[in-house]
């Protein structure tokens, strides 16, 4: 069995645990370090079981806590090489812990993770899958304008899947945002709303995914309720049936001490 926890998912943070037979691997470390820990914590979880850290992009809110908790640890650090570059450019890595490019897949103990580019306004950003020894696979896909086919056709191909669902449209458009922001939040290189979202969710479960987690919800133009029920609705009409066909849930911004067995 696999276990898949979120300790943080937001545009303020985000980390997320996936692991199985006592190793493990961080997707991001966006908060603290003494958060994370208090997260991990919070689930009963052993940072010492932590073998690797994956970083998907440069942005604060996915590396705020990088250095301090891969150097108290000792945790090997892995990124595309222009996120790497962007780690180095603002002080994110120390001497104390070993970085290392990731091109496409690799292996951490006996888990397989793949990397998958993403489009998003940073150096080069990607999402990343992961197969534990038995065969389970989850995917962090967030922060992307569009969503790529290759991307969800990794996706499809999993049993848990975080899918971002980072905005409601109309909130974002009526809110306090300058223009310029909300026409970056809305493009190509940008984060995938609600209703887009939505829209690709049927074809995950079509594909046999069995737990969704909508994740990176904004805190300022979005809701966990009205990006739960903008994708439920999506799948409902599509004709499948929530618990019998697939777990949805809205990722929290701080840990809930809830876990994806599977």
């Amino acid at each position: 069995m696999a276990k898949f926890v979120t300790l943080f998912s937001s545009s303020g943070g985000n980390s997320y645990y996936i692991g199985s037979s006592g190793q493990a691997v961080l997707i991001d470390a966006g908060r603290s370090c003494k958060q994370i820990e208090q997260a991990m914590m919070a689930n009963n979880l052993d940072m010492r079981s932590v073998r690797a850290i994956f970083v998907t992009h440069e942005h604060s809110d996915h590396c705020q806590g990088l250095r301090v908790l891969a150097s108290r640890y000792c945790i090997p650090v892995y990124a595309s090489a222009g996120t790497m570059t962007e780690l180095d450019k603002a002080g994110r890595l120390d001497s104390r812990f070993n970085t290392d490019i990731i091109e496409s897949k690799l292996s951490i103990g006996d888990m397989l993770i793949e990397r998958f580019d993403t489009p998003h306004d940073s150096q080069e950003s990607c999402c990343y899958r992961v197969t534990t020894p038995d065969g389970k696979k989850s995917i962090v896909a967030t922060d992307m304008g569009v969503m790529l086919p290759s991307v969800r056709n990794a996706i499809a191909q999993c049993d848990v899947a975080v899918v971002e669902s980072n905005h409601d449209v109309n909130m974002l458009m009526s809110g306090p945002y300058p223009y310029v922001l909300k026409r970056r939040i809305l493009s190509d290189r940008g984060h995938l709303s609600n209703i887009a979202c939505a829209k690709e969710l049927p074809f995950f479960v079509e594909s046999g995914v069995k737990h969704l987690v909508l994740g990176h919800l904004s805190s300022d133009n979005n809701t966990p309720d009205v990006a739960y029920q903008t994708a439920l609705c999506g799948l409902i009409q599509a004709g499948y049936k929530v618990q019998e066909d697939f777990t949805l849930q809205t990722a929290p911004r701080e840990t809930n001490g809830k876990s994806i067995i599977f």
